[in-house]
Formats: C-alpha cells, structure tokens, sequence
C-alpha cells in the first residue's frame, strides 16, 4: 500500500482535501501517451478518445453509417440525411457522486464514503492531466452540478464538492436515479462518466438506462465495498441497526448464504451484466489503494 493511502488519526472516517489533493501524483502517473494528429494546412491539435461533436446534416449517401441518420430532417424533408460530426477538442469528464446513507461505514483503513471521494479525486486529476473538463453532481433536487472546468481550478472544485458531499449523509440525497437523471442532461457525445455508488443503489436503475449512457459516453461505474461485506469472518459478530443490538453467527453455513445474497451476489450480478451494455465495471474496497480501478482487470475480491 502506498504511503499515501495510510490514513492518520480519523481520516479514514470523513474525507480531506489535503488527502485528495495528493492523490494527483498517483493519478497523472497513470496517464497514458497522448499522441497528436495533424491535418494539411492546420496546426497541430489533441484529439481526444471518440470525442465528437455535431457540425451539420447533409443527404444520405451510400456507405454512410446507419447510425447517424437524423431523423428529425429525414422525416421533415423525405429524405434521407445524415448527421457529419467534428473532432471534440476539449472532453468532458463527468464525476456522479452516490450519496446513499450506506456508504458512510467502514471496517477497515477508511470508511466507503471516504473511499468514493478519493477514487472520484483520482479522476478529477486523471481528467485535467488529459486536458480534459471536470465536472461533478449527486442526486439532489437542490444542489446544482460542478459546473465543467479544465486545470486546477476545476479539479480543485470538484475536490471540494467530494469533500463536503462525503463528510455526511446529505439531507437532501434524491438518490442515484437522479443524478443519472441529471448527468444524461450534462453529458456531450464522447464524454466520460464516472458513477461511484454502492451496489444496493443500482438496484433501482434500468439495465436499459445504462446501454443508453454508454452509446454516447465512456462508462464506469465503481462499486465501493468493505471487507466485511465481500468476505465476512466465520464468527458471530454484533451490530447495531437502529438503536438495537443484532448478533449474527456468521460461522452458519445459512447465515452466510443469507449474507453472499444480500452483499456478495449482487456486485457480481453487476459484474456480469453491465459489461454487456457497453459499461466497464471495477470494485474498489475500502482497504484498496484508491487508484486501483484504473486498472484495466482487477484480481477477484469476492468471497462467497
């Protein structure tokens, strides 16, 4: 584990911005080669992943992608027309924050929360190290998104929108579907998205919504979990759940397969079906160094 990723004191129960300002070493460090495409009589300039954007429609011809028909002008004029599309210079990387009240828990090194708000600190610097824009929002009705910015000053926007967003369960979290909601309203074709969530959050979202996201944006999704969840002691252990004491033994062969049900198998359905419609899926434990999901395959950490 790097230095880094060794919390001091309570830092591993609400997020800093010391802590998620360095993690900017880490994440440019990953950055991969830019390589630059020049066209006859124009300067140099970045093309960045399948970023496109919208120039102009012009009629259908034969060998032209069926997918980009426009079909508002095709119907307008009779005939067949097809949308041209221009290099995007400047990418937009949007962060979406799950605030559910079960991120806020942790067994060890730091708390799921904490986590979310370092691994979405990673992107933010990831992003601006590519030259990118950096965005933010969570599922709320009142809070308006971090609006898209480049350099530092964008990052560090965002950094502190993670930092307030994580140091408590907002009073006002609309939950995940909204911020989906929300980042469908934000996102520009080529962009890239990033969901941190818990996996008892997704429960909720249309598989469809997300072959949708992943037609026009680069999806990730990381599933924050705790050691706890994936791979529980076989011993009875006690908690707390709304003011009273619950004791489980979870050396018995049924309360185990009770509680693969309820935190192991749905982070593998996840794994198993969101890669189908077009969405990289990684999972990040609370105890895991916080740049790990860059990683394009991550070893198993699921234990029945």
């Amino acid at each position: 584990m790097k230095q880094h990723d060794i919390p001091s004191g309570d830092a591993g129960v609400v997020p800093t911005l010391a802590e998620l300002v360095a993690l900017r070493a880490s994440a440019q460090g990953r950055r991969p080669r830019r390589v630059r495409h020049a066209s006859a009589g124009q300067s140099p300039s970045l093309l960045r992943g399948r970023g496109m954007e919208y120039a102009e429609s012009r009629e259908y011809t034969a060998g032209d992608d069926a997918r980009h028909i426009d079909w508002r002008l095709t119907a307008r004029t009779g005939r067949a027309h097809t949308k041209l599309f221009q290099a995007e210079r400047e990418r937009l990387s949007l962060v979406v924050a799950d605030t559910a009240p079960a991120l806020y828990f942790g067994t060890r090194v730091r708390f799921k929360s904490v986590q979310a708000a370092r691994a979405g600190a990673v992107a933010a610097w990831r992003a601006i190290g590519e030259g990118d824009r950096i965005a933010a929002l969570r599922g709320s009705l009142r809070e308006p998104p971090v609006p898209p910015a480049g350099g530092a000053r964008g990052a560090l926007r965002v950094l502190d929108a993670l930092v307030r967003w994580y140091a408590r369960p907002p009073d006002d979290d609309a939950g995940l579907a909204t911020a989906l909601d929300h980042a469908a309203r934000v996102l520009r074709p080529g962009a890239r998205l990033l969901v941190l969530a818990d996996v008892g959050s997704l429960d909720g979202i249309p598989r469809s919504r997300w072959t949708g996201l992943s037609l026009h944006a680069e999806v990730t999704v990381v599933l924050l979990t705790d050691p706890l969840e994936t791979a529980p002691p076989q011993a009875r252990l006690a908690f707390e759940a709304e003011g009273r004491r619950i004791e489980l033994d979870l050396a018995a062969a049924a309360q185990r397969q009770r509680w693969h049900a309820r935190f192991v198998a749905p982070v593998e359905a996840m794994l198993a079906e969101l890669p189908g419609r077009g969405v990289q899926v990684r999972t990040l434990a609370s105890d895991m160094p916080s740049d790990a999901w860059l990683q394009p395959r991550l070893p198993a950490v699921l234990e029945s």
